[in-house]
């Protein structure tokens, strides 16, 4: 896989961070910060409903595996809420089976990506949302080429 260099378009993105695992939350925190986003770091998708009406973010990543509301309930009450509806949310998961796609897919998922993930991976995901051609990738992992 070729590295890819800082992006500056990802400059002044605002990415929320939705996981109950702090690590995970700390290493896309730092890696999201080096790239010059400011990043909105959450707990759990009850804390993400509330924090995205306060903070807007440009994309939402969220974790499939978390106690009382899962990845995918939040992720379809965000899509379903016509403020946010249009907001790209890239699942994360350990899992990376073709049911765990479909089924973050259906719940408005604009791309699934498997933990543990890569700088580059993340980058490309963001980017890949931010610059088009999500929609029909959403299916894929992130790091598949088109």
């Amino acid at each position: 896989m070729q590295t890819i260099e800082a992006d500056s378009k990802l400059q002044g993105l605002k990415i929320m961070v939705v996981d109950d695992s702090k690590t995970i939350r700390r290493a896309a925190e730092t890696l999201l910060e080096k790239e010059g986003c400011q990043v909105i770091a959450v707990v759990d998708g009850y804390e993400a409903l509330v924090k995205i009406k306060e903070t807007k973010p440009d994309v939402v990543f969220i974790d499939v595996m978390m106690p009382k509301l899962d990845g995918y309930q939040t992720c379809a009450m965000i899509k379903q809420n016509h403020l946010f509806a249009s907001v790209p949310v890239i699942m994360l998961s350990s899992k990376d089976g073709l049911f765990d796609r479909v089924r973050g897919r259906a719940s408005g998922a604009t791309r699934y990506l498997t933990k543990p993930f890569t700088r580059d991976e993340l980058i490309k995901a963001i980017s890949q949302c931010i610059h088009g051609n999500s929609q029909a990738e959403a299916a894929q992992p992130a790091d598949n080429p088109s």
